[in-house]
């Protein structure tokens, strides 16, 4: 089992930069795979950033050059840095785990979810 916390998120302007982390605490081999999904009002989850051990990690095409994942296997944390951020950029976003396999853009093949934490972009 693996539990995932995510804190970071808030309210920043558009151009402003924001930091989400997610710990997670279990079992470090049900995280093969790290990544972040978003939810924004009325849309489905999408993936957004990814990252697996001893791999380059992944992202979504409308956040590439500006966001950036990252994991300490010390801490056993991920960390979004997200840069030059956009109102479009305004969701729930979620961290998720994933025991074995390639990082995947289907939430479907999440095992363990967090619960979520909002970014809000104003304009």
């Amino acid at each position: 089992q693996v539990q995932l916390v995510e804190s970071g998120g808030g309210l920043v302007q558009a151009g402003d930069s924001l930091v989400l982390s997610c710990a997670a605490s279990g079992s470090a081999y049900d995280n093969n795979v790290m990544g972040w999904f978003r939810q924004a009002p009325g849309k489905e989850r999408e993936f957004v950033a990814g990252i697996r051990w001893y791999a380059p990690p992944s992202y979504a095409e409308s956040v590439k050059g500006r966001f950036t994942i990252s994991r300490d296997t010390v801490k056993n944390t991920v960390t979004l840095q997200m840069n030059s951020l956009k109102p479009e950029d305004t969701a729930v976003y979620y961290c998720a785990a994933k025991k074995v396999g390639a990082i995947a853009t289907r939430p479907s093949e999440y095992n363990y979810w967090g619960q979520g934490t909002q970014v809000t972009v104003s304009s």
